[in-house]
């Protein structure tokens, strides 16, 4: 291994090593180098001389008790064997003994390290002689990259292990926290109590990351902790954090849709996604722009109930569907929000159980917790003309909620639009480098043929979750519900006697909100307020959640049409392989 030794600022040296120049490399080699053998002869020699004097030895005073001979008078082949039994003992315990014995005698302790500040002090000062200490090599395990290179080790102890990771810790931690540590690694303190002992989220955090490393061993330098308000999460977004993980955001447009123009925000680490939408959009503001409709708005939950018998489900479910229970249970429903609105109750039997899928409006909320609610008042207002009934749970999957499911694509799960283009034939030639004869056949060779032959459920399109993910992570929203926001059919046909191109996407579950969960966080709220969607609109309540929607479908329709286009020119590839790959020389870096 390669050890860069650098010395500290206004640090007096005593050995030799210390008079190079500052930085200059030192070249450590092995012990074992210096034998005049090779190791395996060597430890061989010394094995063999071990076994022999020590049986030589043993036979000779065997000898001397049965012949009464003093045990200390010692002939000189005796007293050579005597030196050659100590010399291979040491030898052996030299090689054998030394790396069992250091790896105790050189176990870092908070007092081990020295760490170097910009302005040249020292935070701990024991020894007049510190090393910063490099490793250039790389051997197996975890990544090096991932170790703190800047900690300081005295000067004896360059021979021994790499230091554990555990024994890292930031600089801006107390005595008082470094107690706490301790007592979150021992198990004294919970780890998800640190919010409500401390009153301080930020310090909850470092304290919980500094914790977790010295239990796993393992680094989370790179994941940053600074600059994040932690507070803002306590409660709704995100339990016992340590960090915070960081995504680019880049934007595609402008979108122009329903006459106004978007700059639409797209969190992502897939290189040419925000290119490629960046080109659907410019090839929809050259021909004119978009058009979306919002159809259907209304999210829903499903409870499960269990009766004696499958007479009394079909009994409630009689009951639930009856036109003229529909105000009593609506009004039972609506005491949840003065934003929710009950539209209708959807019932399914199995055998003795009944399944009732509630849908309402929710406002600008997504309205998972709210429709969830309104269920919750329903339920126990049934228990009274019920008694029997028993809620097996809250939700049992006839909602859908976070999976794909044929009631979302057919019936619809939050906003429903249908947004649609015609595309230019100029357009298509200059911008999209390709016709319209060409998009329209691999659409329905690959969005509908290829789709129905994989078996899709709602995944007849190109890659419609690519651009509702993006979206999804920039402006807050739950990125699991990706799933059947992302239920898509793509369709294209030639107009105008085949020159021009009509393409649309319909997304009957796109499930979206303007306010709660992430979407109060700063960086997701900014990318809100970009769209001009920031909150919820007082004037219109909905009305931000329903233009974040048609938003959504129409940075879709954008991706679909620049994704189809690449395809069906042959650029798909080289546009990857020049966008989608870094241009760092990662074999230098892995060196």
């Amino acid at each position: 291994m390669d050890l860069n030794l650098r010395h500290p600022p206004n640090t007096k040296t005593s050995t030799s090593a210390s008079t190079a120049p500052p930085h200059e490399d030192v070249k450590f080699k092995r012990a074992s180098d210096a034998l005049p053998l090779p190791l395996y002869l060597t430890n061989g020699i010394f094995f063999t001389l071990f076994f022999s004097v020590a049986y030589f030895l043993l036979h000779r005073w065997r000898d001397k008790i049965r012949t009464s001979t003093p045990l200390h008078v010692l002939s000189l082949s005796e007293i050579s064997a005597l030196f050659c039994l100590l010399a291979s003992v040491i030898y052996l315990l030299g090689f054998f003994g030394i790396d069992f014995v250091q790896s105790f005698i050189s176990r870092p302790t908070s007092h081990d390290h020295h760490v170097w500040l910009d302005d040249g002090h020292q935070t701990n000062s024991i020894d007049d002689e510190q090393y910063i200490l490099e490793e250039d090599s790389r051997p197996p395990g975890p990544c090096p990259a991932s170790l703190d290179s800047s900690q300081v080790v005295p000067h004896h102890h360059l021979s021994v292990a790499p230091i554990p990771i555990s024994s890292f810790k930031p600089l801006s931690l107390s005595e008082e926290d470094e107690e706490i540590i301790k007592s979150v690694v021992s198990g004294t303190i919970p780890s998800y109590s640190l919010e409500s002992k401390l009153g301080d989220c930020k310090r909850a955090a470092a304290i919980r990351r500094e914790a977790l490393q010295k239990m796993t061993g393992k680094s989370l330098e790179g994941m940053p902790l600074e600059g994040f308000d932690y507070e803002s999460i306590l409660g709704q977004c995100c339990e016992m954090p340590v960090g915070y993980v960081q995504i680019p955001v880049g934007v595609a447009g402008p979108l122009l849709l329903d006459g106004k123009e978007y700059t639409v925000p797209m969190a992502t680490t897939e290189g040419c996604l925000v290119a490629s939408t960046n080109r659907g959009c410019k090839a929809i503001y050259a021909s004119g722009g978009a058009t979306s409709v919002l159809f259907k708005d209304g999210m829903t939950r499903a409870p499960v109930v269990r009766f004696g018998s499958a007479k009394r489900a079909a009994e409630l479910k009689f009951f639930v569907v009856d036109p003229l229970n529909f105000d009593t249970l609506a009004t039972v429903f609506n005491r949840s929000s003065r934003f929710a609105k009950l539209q209708g109750i959807q019932c399914a039997v199995a055998g003795k159980n009944l399944y009732m899928r509630f849908s309402c409006s929710t406002g600008d909320a997504m309205g998972m917790n709210m429709v969830s609610k309104g269920v919750q008042n329903v339920l126990d207002f049934l228990h009274n003309d019920f008694p029997d009934m028993d809620v097996i749970g809250i939700s049992g999957n006839f909602c859908s909620d976070k999976k794909p499911a044929a009631v979302n694509w057919i019936e619809g799960r939050g906003k429903s639009v249908v947004c649609e283009a015609i595309i230019k034939e100029e357009v298509v030639k200059k911008v999209l480098k390709t016709n319209v004869g060409a998009l329209v056949e691999l659409n329905m060779l690959k969005n509908l043929t290829g789709s129905a032959v994989a078996g899709a459920l709602g995944g007849f399109n190109a890659h419609a979750s690519n651009i509702v993910s993006a979206i999804y992570i920039a402006t807050g929203q739950d990125p699991a519900q990706n799933v059947e926001s992302s239920h898509c059919i793509t369709m294209m046909e030639p107009i105008n006697d085949g020159k021009d191109l009509h393409i649309s996407v319909t997304m009957p579950s796109i499930e979206v909100g303007t306010v709660g969960g992430g979407t109060q966080l700063a960086s997701q709220s900014a990318c809100l307020n970009l769209l001009g969607v920031k909150g919820a609109n007082k004037d219109k309540p909905g009305s931000n959640s329903r233009a974040l929607a048609s938003i959504v479908a129409g940075s879709v329709l954008a991706g679909e049409v620049s994704l189809m286009s690449a395809i069906a020119a042959g650029q798909l590839v080289k546009s990857h392989m020049k966008y989608n790959r870094s241009s760092k020389d990662f074999t230098n870096i892995a060196s």
